[in-house]
């Protein structure tokens, strides 16, 4: 992105962050040691062989706060969490509301780290009010190069890609995309993964939400396409619905602390993911999903044994 200028619950787990954490940088809590010297786990950009940290984070509610002084500060410690921890891509959306000015605040105040993924979308049915979109999230982000633009929920793709296609070839963007959510519209994405030149795709799945390993995975694989998996805690269900259980004591192996983890590991697990994008507004939470950035990544017995604990719960 090119700058203008032990199982722990989440409430224990906030508790446990009080006790251990220390004050760095800009004066910010971080769990001593919790990377140092660690390589995250990343993944290639088939297209280009870039890689970058299979764990993200999105925006959508989270981001769209009002402009509060308070407000905006906790969002800009999340951001530097996020990047301090090995983060990479920020994904958001014009329909998230305020969330892409706010993302753009909290790099401005941090002076555009290195590292940051800037990652945003196209939505309207207008191909006019998508080449407004595309230069207003320029605007708002506060970068000259977006590093990813997507087509949202495949709202008029045709056109909007013809105009993507044309902003990477003035150098306004990097990589393209379409993205879809809730296992909607497979079918109809399929179609496009074979007819179209892409980058990336965004996807629903997660341990529960597994229909894209069928068909879309695959294509995806077969036609050099990077995965974003959305939607990999179903918002805070999957957290509500397992953190009450114990993890499994094999989940020491791979070096899942906590639920979190656990989901997002299995993940980024599959060779055709190549990143997930978990969101919070707390900054305890996003200590927490980043460890799923370091250790080992289950194999396939293990994600076969995944699968089959949850199914048990």
């Amino acid at each position: 992105m090119k700058p203008t200028s032990t199982r722990r619950s989440r409430r224990s787990f906030l508790r446990w962050m009080a006790g251990s954490a220390l004050v760095v940088g800009a004066g910010w809590p971080v769990v001593a040691g919790a990377s140092e010297g660690r390589e995250p786990q990343r993944k290639p950009i088939p297209s280009s062989g870039e890689r970058i940290p299979v764990i993200g984070m999105g925006t959508w509610i989270t981001f769209n706060v009002p402009e509060d002084p308070e407000a905006l500060a906790v969002r800009t410690r999340i951001l530097d969490t996020f990047i301090r921890r090995g983060g990479g891509m920020i994904d958001s959306s014009p329909m998230y509301g305020r969330a892409e000015a706010v993302v753009g605040h909290g790099l401005r105040e941090l002076g555009h780290p290195e590292g940051a993924f800037a990652a945003t979308k196209v939505w309207t049915r207008s191909t006019a009010t998508g080449r407004e979109q595309h230069a207003k999230s320029r605007e708002l982000w506060g970068v000259d190069t977006l590093d990813l633009q997507q087509v949202h929920n495949l709202q008029n793709w045709e056109a909007h890609l013809e105009t993507l296609r044309e902003r990477r070839t003035a150098g306004e963007l990097r990589y393209i995309g379409v993205t879809t959510s809730h296992g909607r519209r497979h079918d109809e994405l399929e179609r496009i993964l074979r007819r179209e030149d892409l980058d990336f795709v965004q996807l629903t799945y997660n341990i529960l939400d597994r229909e894209a390993e069928q068909r879309l995975l695959p294509m995806a694989r077969e036609r050099g396409v990077a995965v974003i998996a959305n939607r990999p805690f179903r918002r805070k269900a999957l957290i509500n619905q397992f953190e009450g259980h114990p993890l499994p004591d094999w989940a020491a192996e791979i070096e899942c602390a906590n639920w979190p983890q656990f989901l997002l590991k299995f993940i980024v697990s599959h060779p055709d993911v190549t990143c997930a994008i978990p969101a919070t507004s707390v900054v305890a939470h996003m200590e927490e999903n980043m460890g799923a950035l370091y250790g080992p990544l289950p194999d396939a017995d293990m994600r076969s044994r995944m699968v089959a604990y949850v199914g048990d719960l």
